[in-house]
């Protein structure tokens, strides 16, 4: 008896061995698979504003890229274009169903979701491992607030103005150094019936980068920034005349015929073609579209310089408008080590070159932008990136909201002619004492 169960005991424990042997591991432990070990399932909401194909191609190039490194991460993503992201990315706020990983424009745009505690302060993560060593340093500055990190960037960009070389060349005009040489440039093409600028205002943030450009280099840098974030004594707020010196040099370019007819009307892509097509003698961009001016007429067409919106007046000269792109970490997120993970993962080089090669457009991750990973008109614009003294920020994304909603449609308004310079910066004025008194309560 004792023997036959000694035989069944044997028995028994050899069994448990193969099954053991088979699962890879013993009851209370980890699988292994190619990807790693797995652990408890993880699904993060990443939610961005580049649902264009080619932006979706590398996204899902990257989302698949991680999701095979982290077999128990799934990355659930949504992307919407510019415009209606502002709307869905507020709505998703307000209903407190912040995505885990979301994109967000510099400046007061995040900063504002910092403040409403949506957003995870990343600054240990980012300064203390060696992610500080993986991404551009100034272009995270946008991103701080009171000293902490909120967001990395993805990507870096600055508006430049872009001229057809032939154009230039048979009508004996040299890049522009003065607002004065800039009207002269506008009149010799308009004088050769050619469109000095292809320009499309649909949606008015087009209109916001130039007058932004303006009051970066008509307002002393102090003032300005007083004003931005609402600091200034309510009385004074935007009431330094060089904001309406800038209205009013945006307007010039309205009555002296530098635009095309319609801006209202015309989206900010279709005058790119008209300029890409041959239609008209500049055009205001930014550098990630090099590559599509670029595909369209050859990179040897076209050349850049800083708009000199301003030229020895209060403000900085060596300023440029423009600022990085990038991502921020819900508050809020049950996942906050695989949600920073993966934010690395996408900020950082080895998907910076593939972004670069991929769209053209500058990565924010170090030593991304190179000769092997980019146009060389794109690395000579980062050149001028990186030689500026810094960033003037969009101006839509870089005041209070109630600002914006009164600033945009203003600039609209003087584009038709409805509307002066002294008019609208009344109202702006006006918008900002009652945003102001709205933050103070």
């Amino acid at each position: 008896m004792i023997k036959n169960q000694f035989y069944v005991i044997s028995l028994l424990v050899i069994l448990s061995m193969i099954l053991v042997a088979c699962s890879g591991g013993d009851a209370g432990g980890t699988s292994e698979s190619s990807g790693g070990s797995e652990s408890e399932a993880v699904t993060l909401k990443f939610f961005h504003k580049w649902p264009e194909p080619e932006h979706m191609e590398f996204y899902e190039f990257a989302v698949q890229e991680y999701e095979k490194n982290h077999p128990n991460v799934t990355i659930e993503m949504e992307a919407v274009a510019d415009e209606p992201y502002k709307d869905k990315i507020r709505v998703l706020m307000a209903a407190n169903e912040v995505p885990d990983v979301y994109f967000s424009w510099a400046g007061e745009f995040s900063w504002k979701f910092a403040r409403a505690g949506q957003a995870l302060d990343i600054t240990d993560a980012v300064m203390n491992t060696d992610w500080k060593d993986q991404v551009i340093l100034s272009a995270v500055e946008p991103y701080k607030l009171d000293g902490k990190i909120y967001g990395v960037p993805m990507r870096i960009n600055a508006k430049f103005m872009v001229y057809n070389k032939a154009m230039f060349e048979e009508y004996g005009i040299s890049e522009p150094a003065t607002w004065d040489e800039f009207l002269t440039a506008c009149s010799t093409l308009k004088e050769n019936g050619v469109v000095p600028l292809a320009f499309g205002d649909e949606f008015p943030w087009a209109a916001s980068h130039y007058v932004g450009d303006f009051n970066a280099k008509l307002v002393g840098g102090d003032v300005r920034s007083a004003d931005y974030l609402l600091t200034a004594p309510a009385e004074k707020l935007f009431t330094d005349p060089g904001y309406v010196e800038g209205l009013a040099r945006f307007q010039t370019l309205v009555t002296a015929g530098c635009f095309n007819e319609g801006p209202n009307g015309i989206s900010h892509s279709s005058a790119r073609s008209s300029f890409i097509a041959g239609k008209a003698g500049m055009i205001y961009i930014e550098l990630e579209e090099f590559v599509t001016v670029a595909d369209g007429m050859g990179q040897d067409a076209f050349g850049f310089f800083q708009f000199p919106s301003g030229s020895g007046d209060e403000g900085d000269q060596k300023l440029l408008t423009g600022a990085p792109d990038g991502f921020m970490i819900s508050a809020s997120t049950e996942h906050p080590e695989e949600a920073m993970d993966f934010l690395k993962f996408i900020t950082g080089p080895e998907m910076g070159k593939e972004y670069v090669k991929r769209l053209g457009i500058p990565s924010a991750a170090v030593g991304a932008v190179n000769d092997e990973t980019a146009l060389p008109i794109v690395v000579k614009g980062v050149e001028s990136i990186n030689t500026a003294s810094g960033m003037a920020l969009w101006l839509d994304t870089d005041i209070n909201i109630k600002i914006v909603e009164v600033y945009l449609p203003g600039m609209q308004a003087i584009l038709n002619g409805t509307k002066t310079p002294e008019e609208l910066m009344q109202e702006v004025h006006d918008a900002a004492v009652q945003a102001q008194s709205e933050l103070s309560q």
